[in-house]
């Protein structure tokens, strides 16, 4: 009798191992179709759901995709777009947005620390992958840049600004938390040895944690810190949960899995069924939007909740830029590439 037993959770142990096998070869990186539909033949990314403009953001996330799909030629292609048309050479960051049906397509020149932040790390990843000495040194001169120009002490805090200009005042400042990219950070401080990388990951998740609306406990996209630590909602933006923060729940399970700040997210999203999780809150009045969560969105929160599966991941008609990119990250969480 023993040894039955025995041979039968010998059995369950080989079919649950296989099945987590499968679930994993299952959720593959969609690179030819998100190529085929976002990337121009010059390398540029377009935002389909933003009148087809470009920024770092998307160049960024552009860049990564290929590395993980070790696609040298598509990468180098995006990159040299990107440094040749958006950097900025005197602080070598670069200018956030292009517009090409613009006069001037790249008319603010102000940078966006997320877009340099994803584009420092895919070519950090990708000197890595390819031994590319040009990869690595331009992955190192743009994060001394960030260093440099977005990094500033605040309220007993190292924080991120969301760009060099535009965004600090004389008694608070303005921050995206989704801006926040921790697995990044994590590589850059592997790669330079410099604990300011390890500092802005423990003072951001000590933000995090007091990052809360009134009546809905999540940040929100955009949030005034004053020089007393208090949070505020930023007056320039909507006072909610939304399409920039919903990469916050992302970026804490591609560094870590099992982080307990992600537990006011798995909260929030088991409050509702999966196809009726709006799509916003307003985390001061509590109130959501009329319409659900679909695409990149459901993606991030069934990532959150361990239920990831192949058909978050496919990339379908439906999907613009930024529902597809979300998908194509959640992908590289989940293997924590």
């Amino acid at each position: 009798m023993a040894n039955k037993k025995a041979n039968c959770f010998k059995i369950l142990a080989t079919l649950l191992l296989l099945f987590s096998f499968s679930v994993e070869a299952d959720i593959t990186l969609d690179w030819p179709t998100y190529k085929a539909r976002f990337m121009m033949d010059d390398g540029r990314i377009i935002d389909t759901g933003n009148h087809s403009i470009s920024h770092t953001e998307g160049q960024g996330v552009g860049m990564l995709f290929a590395v993980a799909a070790n696609d040298p030629e598509s990468f180098k292609k995006i990159w040299h777009w990107t440094q040749t048309t958006l950097e900025d050479k005197k602080s070598h960051l670069f200018y956030w947005r292009y517009d090409p049906t613009a006069p001037m397509p790249v008319k603010d020149h102000n940078n966006a620390s997320d877009g340099d932040t994803l584009i420092a790390w895919a070519l950090l990843k990708a000197g890595q992958k390819w031994h590319n000495l040009n990869y690595l040194q331009s992955s190192d001169q743009i994060t001394q840049a960030l260093i440099r120009y977005t990094v500033v002490d605040f309220a007993h805090h190292k924080v991120m600004l969301p760009g060099r200009t535009s965004f600090q005042f004389k008694n608070k400042i303005d921050i995206n938390p989704s801006y926040f990219i921790f697995p990044a950070w994590q590589d850059f401080a592997k790669r330079s040895h410099l604990q300011i990388w390890n500092e802005l990951t423990k003072d951001a998740f000590n933000l995090l944690k007091t990052m809360r609306g009134k009546m809905v406990n999540l940040p929100g996209d955009w949030l005034t810190l004053h020089d007393d630590g208090v949070f505020t909602p930023a007056s320039r933006w909507p006072a909610r949960m939304s399409y920039d923060a919903i990469r916050i729940p992302l970026y804490l399970y591609w560094q870590q899995p099992n982080s307990d700040l992600l537990g006011v997210w798995k909260h929030w999203f088991k409050k509702y069924s999966r196809l009726q999780t709006p799509a916003w809150v307003n985390v001061q009045s509590a109130k959501t939007a009329n319409y659900p969560m679909q695409g990149g969105l459901l993606a991030v929160r069934d990532l959150s909740l361990n239920q990831l599966n192949r058909s978050d991941t496919h990339i379908t008609h439906q999907d613009d830029y930024y529902s597809a990119s979300l998908k194509m990250l959640t992908v590289l969480a989940y293997k924590h590439f």
